[in-house]
């Protein structure tokens, strides 16, 4: 395991372009998360945080500022100034989905952002509660086409990458499952136990631990190969939805002015951070995979995804006044 860190760190850290900007960071950072203490994105970011401080000789400062569908934390982020000492953690939710949902979002943010560098990628499951009679996927699509309109999906928000990710598998299936949005994943999460709701989708950050306990069943994941930490479990394309992807992703960003030195070092420091054996062996506990590269990677990413998401979030029609 240490050999392959070596190898991806060795392929992947940013070389710090200026000497004489080795003094950087000479104060403590503010990294704005923008979901609420205790939620998945938070869970994430705060382990990174804390092994970024490591890294840096500085502490990281969490900053939660939910709100506006992830857009309030991005465009504090990229209204601040820009010099180093502002960065935002960034959920797919935030970047490729939650601009496409909003009728004016506050910023353009493939323009007032800048990357630094991806986090962790992860999947999605879907889940059903334990007092429905499902149990694989083929079981959900044949009721739910059978009783159109007779199932309820719940998701932690509207616009959440659970909300979306279900869309697209109604789109792909032809199904009907009305959509039911929550103020978090744990009440979500809660009414899927007790049986409010029959199905849900839900990033394994938050699900895993309940599907782990047998409160829930976990029917697939939502990427294109197995998750490690459900290998079990199969994936939506091998349960018969043919070209079914929805990964999951987090990464860190800056004010677009921010200078290349100062990226350098972040990613640079980012990455050694996120591989660490501490900061590795705690997201792959909540379910996801420490993931690093160069800011032109991750911002690749973000594109090609804004792209997908911005074709589903039409064809579904999903709008947050």
């Amino acid at each position: 395991m240490k050999s392959v860190i070596r190898r991806v760190l060795a392929t992947t850290l940013m070389p710090v372009a200026c000497a004489g900007f080795a003094a950087y960071p000479e104060r403590p950072l503010r990294m704005i998360v923008p979901q609420a203490v205790g939620a998945s994105t938070d869970n994430v970011a705060r382990i990174v945080a804390i092994e970024l401080a490591r890294e840096l000789g500085q502490n990281v400062i969490v900053d939660n500022r939910p709100g506006g569908a992830l857009q309030l934390g991005m465009e504090l982020t990229a209204r601040a100034p820009a010099d180093g000492y502002t960065i935002g953690y960034a959920p797919i939710g935030s970047l490729a989905i939650g601009p496409h949902l909003v009728a004016k979002p506050p910023i353009d943010a493939l323009r007032e952002l800048a990357p630094v560098g991806q986090t962790i990628t992860g999947h999605m499951m879907l889940l059903a509660g334990p007092k429905t009679p499902f149990k694989t996927v083929r079981e959900v699509i044949d009721f739910a086409k059978q009783n159109p309109g007779k199932l309820f999906n719940a998701s932690s928000s509207n616009g959440s990458p659970g909300h979306i990710g279900f869309e697209l598998l109604k789109t792909m299936t032809g199904i009907q499952v009305t959509h039911v949005p929550y103020k978090g994943g744990p009440a979500a999460i809660t009414d899927l136990m007790a049986g409010q709701v029959q199905l849900m989708m839900e990033g394994l950050n938050s699900a895993s631990g309940h599907v782990k306990a047998g409160r829930v069943r976990g029917l697939a994941v939502t990427g294109a190969k197995r998750s490690p930490v459900f290998p079990e479990v199969p994936t939506l394309i091998e349960s018969g939805v043919a070209g079914y992807e929805a990964t999951t992703w987090h990464g860190v960003v800056a004010p677009a002015g921010i200078s290349r030195a100062a990226v350098a070092v972040l990613n640079k420091k980012l990455n050694l951070a996120v591989m660490s054996p501490s900061a590795s062996e705690k997201i792959f506990a909540l379910g996801s995979e420490p993931l690093v590269g160069t800011p032109e990677a991750f911002w690749a990413l973000v594109r090609s995804d804004s792209v997908k998401w911005a074709e589903v979030i039409r064809r579904a029609g999903a709008r947050i006044d």
